[in-house]
């Protein structure tokens, strides 16, 4: 039994180590990059038992992805080799201190993007007490988008708890597009954690409140914005909308990441049956350490961590 399984694309990233264009760049940091591993790794340094699924290519960049989550304690088992494509990479610009970072994607026919439907073991997924299914995936492809909409069908089936981010990608697909796709997932998920700004998209509503009415009244019940640095916005069906605030940082690093590792601190919260109204303030909490590091999760506490920040005993410092 699982706690938490997640499927998505995983990418090897090389983030630049000087500021400026992208070709100017010589020197790089490899790390592992996707929303789907982003968040299991969260969960997993929080002491969940966690499983990860995905496609990667018979590469040296696939053996990297598969080593480095099995290293951080994530079961690997159900992880596909594609001997006929490659994994797919991704490389990170920072034009200056202040700015955030640019991302360059080289995904095309990979093997994550091709992942299908077969690629589900219906009874790993129905170990899990949690599954957690990749919104970017839906624009990969269609092999990709209906690998996403099984997982969703075997999740339901089976009474899962499911968690989505729909991840908005307009560079990928148009709006009209991604409401067609992501919208009907979003009503079939137990929780939905969008930021704020793409659920005023997807809803097509020019102000928050509107969306989140808009989003209650066809089905959408549990909903939990995030606002950055400013928070996150708890809106369950029914109640008053709270904003629940987050954590002033002496030094934020990069924000590559925090959404995800903000979801991982939630569904951490949720594992542990705590209010959401605290599951809210872990995942707020998780968030902030993300951004204390370069790369997406390499700064996320541990459990024994978190909980002495909450308590005010430590502070986020490093």
């Amino acid at each position: 039994m699982y706690d938490v399984i997640s499927m998505g694309e995983s990418m090897v990233a090389f983030e630049a180590q000087t500021f400026g264009p992208l070709r100017e760049a010589e020197d790089f940091k490899k790390w592992v990059g996707g929303a789907a591993d982003n968040f299991i790794i969260t969960l997993a340094r929080l002491g969940f038992s966690c499983g990860w699924f995905s496609r990667v290519g018979d590469d040296e960049f696939g053996r990297f992805i598969t080593r480095w989550i099995r290293g951080e304690g994530v079961d690997v088992s159900r992880v596909k080799i594609d001997s006929s494509r490659p994994t797919g990479v991704f490389f990170v610009e920072r034009r200056s201190p202040e700015s955030n970072f640019k991302c360059y994607f080289y995904r095309s026919n990979s093997a994550a993007a091709n992942m299908s439907p077969e690629d589900i073991d219906e009874e790993y997924v129905a170990q899990a007490k949690v599954i957690y299914p990749e919104g970017i995936m839906t624009y990969c492809g269609d092999s990709a988008r209906k690998t996403v909409q099984r997982l969703f069908e075997v999740a339901v089936k089976h009474g899962k708890t499911i968690i989505f981010d729909p991840n908005l990608r307009l560079t990928m697909a148009t709006i009209e597009t991604s409401r067609s796709v992501l919208v009907p997932l979003m009503q079939q998920a137990t929780y939905v954690l969008p930021g704020e700004d793409e659920l005023r998209l997807l809803m097509d509503c020019v102000d928050t409140q509107s969306a989140i009415d808009r989003a209650h009244s066809i089905g959408i019940r549990q909903l939990v914005l995030k606002a950055g640095a400013g928070g996150a916005i708890l809106a369950p069906y029914g109640q008053e909308p709270k904003h629940i605030q987050g954590f002033a940082l002496k030094r934020a690093t990069s924000p590559m990441g925090a959404g995800d590792c903000f979801v991982g601190g939630f569904t951490a919260g949720l594992l542990k049956e705590q209010t959401l109204e605290t599951c809210v303030r872990w995942g707020n909490a998780v968030g902030a350490f993300c951004t204390m590091a370069y790369g997406p999760f390499h700064s996320c506490p541990s459990m024994s961590e978190l909980q002495a920040f909450l308590a005010g005993k430590e502070e986020i410092s490093r």
